[in-house]
């Protein structure tokens, strides 16, 4: 039996789930959930971590990018491709967004730079709204909700929250910035973890080719607050092709390249181009 493995996610992950209810799982995984991305990297850095469920911009930010939140980097490896975006996307109540107030994670990680892309393909600059750091992604869901900002980035399965208060997705990642990839699981050392993305890869690929439909709906009604419809839609986001699981757990370069290219054109200027080693 391997040891316990410490992981930080954003929103509560479905696929962990259903790899324990399916006995995939070697050893214990303890899942706790953060506030924003420098607050995952920094308890990541100081070991309160084993692994992090995490955009791979995030990776980029914290390897290779010294301009960062934290003002540090470390040798973290992206272990597993686990899902394309989930259905990634701006959402909000307004048609019309100049002018509005624009929730983020932190004003320079991975959704933020996807969303001024899609913010750009609508027509709107940057100083035509304004943006909050509002934190992780069930934060800012609480946040549109609550009308404390007009419009955010909302997936894996906060987005079905959203639709159904309402709200809709005035611009989706998979229609702007592809191919993409959403999800990782990272860690500082791989090898104690890895098992953990063989388990995830597994269960992954069987979701994809229509096994454990009931599983995976009870599971995300149980940990996403879906009741049935939601959580079937849910379902048929994890087997999109273009949005959902990652079913090879392959860390594909063109995907890759989609977020450097983001990070370029919307993130800190850096001396040199160090973000060109992670596509090597």
């Amino acid at each position: 039996m391997a040891d316990t493995v410490r992981l930080g996610a954003f929103t509560p992950s479905v696929l962990l789930r259903v790899a324990r209810r399916l006995g995939y799982l070697d050893g214990e995984v303890t899942e706790e959930l953060v506030p924003s991305s420098p607050a995952q990297f920094r308890a990541l850095f100081d070991g309160a971590y084993d692994a992090v469920l995490t955009s791979p911009d995030n990776v980029l930010a914290y390897r290779y990018s010294p301009i960062n939140p934290l003002g540090r980097l470390g040798d973290i490896e992206m272990i597993t491709a686990i899902d394309r975006g989930m259905g990634l996307a701006l959402y909000s109540a307004r048609f019309d967004l100049h002018g509005m107030t624009f929730g983020v994670d932190v004003p320079g990680s991975g959704f933020a730079f996807a969303m001024y892309a899609l913010a750009q393909h609508l027509g709107l600059h940057r100083d035509d709204y304004r943006v909050v750091a509002l934190g992780s992604t069930p934060k800012r869901l609480r946040a549109l909700l609550a009308g404390e900002c007009d419009a955010t980035m909302l997936n894996a399965g906060n987005e079905l929250h959203a639709e159904a208060a309402g709200f809709r997705a005035v611009a989706k990642v998979a229609d702007v910035c592809t191919p993409y990839l959403g999800t990782v699981l990272a860690a500082l050392d791989p090898a104690p973890v890895a098992w953990l993305g063989r388990a995830l890869t597994a269960t992954a690929a069987e979701i994809v080719a229509g096994r454990h439909d009931a599983i995976v709906l009870a599971e995300a009604g149980a940990a996403l607050g879906l009741d049935e419809p939601l959580a079937v839609r849910y379902l048929d986001r994890l087997r999109d092709p273009d949005e959902g699981l990652v079913p090879t757990g392959v860390v594909d370069r063109a995907a890759l390249e989609t977020l450097v290219g983001l990070r370029r054109r919307f993130g800190p200027a850096l001396d040199g181009d160090p973000l060109a080693a992670a596509l090597t």
